[in-house]
């Protein structure tokens, strides 16, 4: 790593579900992150050597009995601190500060006024618009610390100590949210790190293909391939390192969008050469799935049967030593805390945890701290088509967690029949690359309808359109009428079962991209 990546940026994760896009935001002003937990060892922190440290935000209260918190030789290490939301409060406390609750919350966009004595806001105006997530404030200052900002509703909204080099902030500078928030990352980075801005995709292209190298040797490695972008770009980087030591296999569980396997075998059969083996398990996946209709419990039933196929796959191939899995940083976020951290868990994954353990595997995961855009990159790099690259993202578990209620074969029939509309028409009017993801879902209800003279009884398709930069956070987009009024009439006048077609307009959060 030291020979691609002179300077880094430590952050320490107090359970913000926004702690992987402060990596991010680092990221894309060219120096290298890593995030570990906010109990990481001190003298392994001293090995890593940052260039500074940033702590995250978090569901916690200061003045909780466990409230986490962290080694105070830290800040004796001479090494830059930015802290964020909890972060600040915390290191408020523990500096004799106090933090109470706020009789105001503070949640989403406010104005904030910052001092411009603070390099973390140089040149930036006089007021900026922020994303606040907090319900506690300091009513109390610790001592040799300065405030340097406020908003309306929160006095010190970012302090700093100078001595100590440590800098505080009560809003959410990594969210897209917040005016200016990469300037005053790029500040703490440039101007009070002083971060040599040397790290690339490209750097982690060929840091990547060593690793991999090294790791697996002459083993042989098992991929499971979805068709997505993920799975794509991590099998055709493994092959490249490994060539034909990869062994990739693609399950057909019932629960694919339209034409799926036939483009999957087209593609990696074709095109790359690569090893494949096609499991039909379609029947015993809709076994599996029959009568149920809790979400948790569909996304289970998929990752077990998915073991299970992959199992006897692995079988046949023989020798298999190593599982290669396309997971990003928001599978593992939002299955559980990152790294341990204090995190409330949103919806499980089917391929975070569990698959290595029960197949007896090592497990391979290139892309865990990337993001969907940063492994699209990493695509080019590898030269694979742009039509695969663009692709939007789809759930593990498929069109499973896009039918509310029971899954069956003909539900499946009428959503498949359905997506593939709504895809269509979105590609016919020039936005499929423009929006984050666009699909259908059924409904688990009927809706009286008329049908030239006969009165119906059918299903309800809604429609899901979000603009996004990396999942984390989402906002409905507003598809022209026009659009909306085509795909409608096409899946009504189409797809057999369907007299009602609805639009969803919530963003994320408070709702989640897929409905379940």
């Amino acid at each position: 790593m030291k020979n691609i990546i002179d300077d880094m940026i430590l952050i320490l994760d107090f359970g913000s579900q926004y702690s992987q896009l402060i990596a991010r935001r680092i990221r894309e002003l060219n120096v290298y992150s890593e995030i570990k937990p906010f109990s990481y060892d001190l003298d392994k922190i001293k090995e890593m050597n940052p260039k500074g440290i940033i702590l995250s935000g978090g569901p916690s209260s200061v003045y909780d009995e466990y409230a986490p918190s962290i080694d105070k030789n830290i800040f004796s290490l001479n090494i830059p601190v930015l802290a964020i939301c909890y972060g600040m409060q915390m290191i408020t406390h523990d500096f004799g500060g106090e933090v109470v609750k706020s009789s105001r919350a503070e949640y989403g966009k406010t104005l904030f006024f910052p001092d411009h004595s603070n390099p973390l806001f140089s040149n930036l105006p006089d007021s900026i618009t922020v994303w606040m997530s907090h319900s506690d404030r300091i009513e109390k200052m610790p001592d040799s610390f300065i405030e340097t900002g406020k908003s309306d509703n929160t006095p010190c909204a970012a302090f700093l100590n100078i001595d100590k080099q440590i800098y505080g902030l009560q809003f959410h500078p990594e969210v897209t949210h917040t005016d200016y928030g990469k300037e005053i990352i790029n500040n703490f980075l440039k101007k009070i790190c002083n971060c040599s801005k040397n790290w690339s995709m490209q750097s982690f292209v060929d840091k990547a293909l060593k690793e991999i190298k090294d790791l697996v040797g002459s083993e042989k490695v098992i991929c499971g391939l979805s068709g997505g972008v993920d799975s794509t770009v991590a099998a055709v980087l493994i092959h490249k390192a490994i060539k034909d030591q990869l062994h990739c296999v693609f399950v057909d569980n019932a629960v694919l969008r339209h034409g799926e396997r036939d483009k999957v075998e087209n593609t990696f059969r074709k095109h790359y050469k690569i090893n494949l083996y096609v499991e039909d398990a379609s029947e015993r996946f809709l076994k599996e799935l029959q009568d149920v209709t809790d979400p948790e419990e569909k996304r289970k039933k998929i990752g077990h049967t998915f073991i299970e196929v992959f199992e006897e796959a692995a079988l046949r191939i023989k020798d298999i030593k190593f599982l290669a899995q396309g997971t990003l940083y928001p599978d593992v976020i939002e299955s559980v805390s990152a790294f341990g951290g204090p995190s409330v868990m949103i919806k499980s994954h089917h391929n975070v945890g569990g698959l290595p353990e029960k197949m007896g595997l090592k497990l391979l995961e290139p892309f865990r701290e990337l993001f969907k855009d940063e492994v699209r990159e990493v695509g080019r790099l590898l030269d694979i088509p742009e039509e695969i690259i663009n692709r939007q993202p789809f759930p593990g578990p498929g069109l499973a967690v896009r039918i509310l209620g029971e899954v069956t074969f003909g539900r499946c029939e009428i959503l498949r029949n359905a997506d593939i509309i709504v895809l269509e028409e979105i590609k016919k009017a020039g936005l499929y690359t423009k929006i984050w993801q666009s699909f259908a879902i059924l409904l688990p209800l009927r809706t009286v309808g008329v049908m030239g003279d006969s009165r119906t009884y059918d299903h309800v398709i809604a429609i899901r359109a979000v603009e996004s930069v990396d999942g984390m956070t989402a906002n409905w987009v507003p598809l022209p009428y026009d659009l909306l009024a085509i795909i409608s009439n096409r899946i009504i006048n189409e797809v057999e079962g369907v007299n009602r077609v609805v639009y969803d307009i919530s963003s994320k959060p408070p709702a989640t991209i897929e409905w379940e």
